[in-house]
């Protein structure tokens, strides 16, 4: 594999961006499902990332696309590729 292919072969999320933290830095939560290592029943589970967001775009409550990236700080191993929902304006 040469190292163009490993380079768009990297890990991909979506999730909605639960907090901004600072200057070009949000939250993103996003949830998955997972059996139950005894009862075998789909439990939901949620994980939350620390993302870039280079152009400040995002707000809370938006869908966005992440994907893993180089280490921006102590936290932040993502950033935001692209905004696939708005979140609706209250």
């Amino acid at each position: 594999m040469t190292t163009e292919e490993a380079r768009n072969n990297r890990k991909e999320l979506i999730g909605f961006v639960r907090a901004k933290t600072g200057d070009k830095s949000i939250k993103v939560v996003y949830e998955y499902k997972t059996p139950h290592p005894l009862y075998k029943k789909e439990i939901r589970r949620k994980t939350t990332v620390h993302v870039h967001d280079e152009e400040n775009v995002s707000s809370v409550g938006d869908k966005i696309k992440i994907i893993v990236t180089r280490p921006m700080s102590k936290l932040k191993r993502w950033r935001v590729l692209e905004i696939l929902e708005k979140a609706p304006v209250a």
